[in-house]
């Protein structure tokens, strides 16, 4: 008897549309169209660190490397070569190394821009200084 009200009580009442095997209508399509955005609103947006590419990987690119070390350390102390511990333990250990490469590429290209500008203004103002002189 109470593994009948049991069972009672697990079932769901039927809803009208299974009951009647109705056509469903098509759903309606609703077209969102996605604003552009451009660099001034990026800038506004981010604070001006889209430019800081370098010092955001510099973390990850220390966190990688290091996690590379530890899991080829664990992995070569256990003789496991050519297993997939190892296998990733390298791939940490190289996309560690390329990360940091690629932060200290555009820490220097960053540099050489600011240098050049630093000579582009000097240039203008010495050319400024002249006319007003003359």
């Amino acid at each position: 008897m109470p593994e009948e009200s049991n069972k009672d009580a697990m079932r769901t009442p039927a809803t009208p549309e299974k009951a009647s095997n109705s056509v469903r209508p098509a759903p309606t399509v609703k077209v969102v169209s996605i604003p552009l955005v451009n660099e001034v609103q990026l800038t506004a947006a981010t604070g001006g660190t889209e430019l800081s590419c370098y010092r955001c990987i510099i973390p990850f690119g220390v966190v990688v490397l290091i996690a590379g070390i530890v899991v080829t350390a664990v992995a070569y102390s256990f003789n496991s070569h050519g297993s997939t511990i190892s296998y990733f333990g390298l791939v940490l250990l190289s996309a560690g190394v390329v990360l940091l490469a690629s932060s200290a590429v555009c820490w220097k290209v960053r540099m050489e821009r600011k240098k050049e500008r630093r000579r582009e203004s000097q240039t203008a103002l010495v050319a400024n200084q002249r006319s007003i002189f003359s």
